[in-house]
């Protein structure tokens, strides 16, 4: 059975990966290895190496911290076992758990991003808007 912690790298490595549009075989590339290596990875059945972990950071441009956000220590006494990713918890009843992983999801926030600024602050706030009222 996975890691949790290994299961959220490889989540957190798809997730960067989809949102800069950026293929398996184009990320394995970047970092020398074969495509299927990046499916494992990102389904957290093999553990990322921290070099390998380097240049996957480098080549979705973040730091390699980002691969680690989310996690939550529920039980600093009992240790890493007892860390549970904080994607596999949802606090808003409407929100799904792994919002990023939902390919929708993905695609509206890189749409978000290609629009002009000034308009993209006037959509987020028509958002907020339709949000409080629902």
């Amino acid at each position: 059975m996975a890691h949790p912690v290994d299961v959220h790298v490889g989540k957190r490595i798809r997730h960067r990966r989809w949102l800069v549009g950026m293929t398996q075989q184009q990320l394995a590339e970047h970092v020398g290895i074969k495509f299927q290596q990046i499916q494992k990875y990102e389904t957290g059945a093999n553990r990322v190496s921290a070099s390998r972990l380097w240049d996957i950071a480098e080549a979705l441009d973040v730091q390699v911290s980002f691969f680690f956000d989310g996690l939550e220590d529920t039980s600093p006494v009992e240790g890493v076992a007892d860390r549970v990713p904080q994607d596999m918890v949802s606090t808003e009843r409407a929100v799904p758990a792994d919002l990023m992983g939902d390919k929708e999801a993905l695609d509206l926030v890189r749409s978000y991003y290609a629009i002009p600024e000034n308009q993209r602050r006037r959509l987020f706030d028509l958002a907020r808007v339709l949000s409080d009222v629902a």
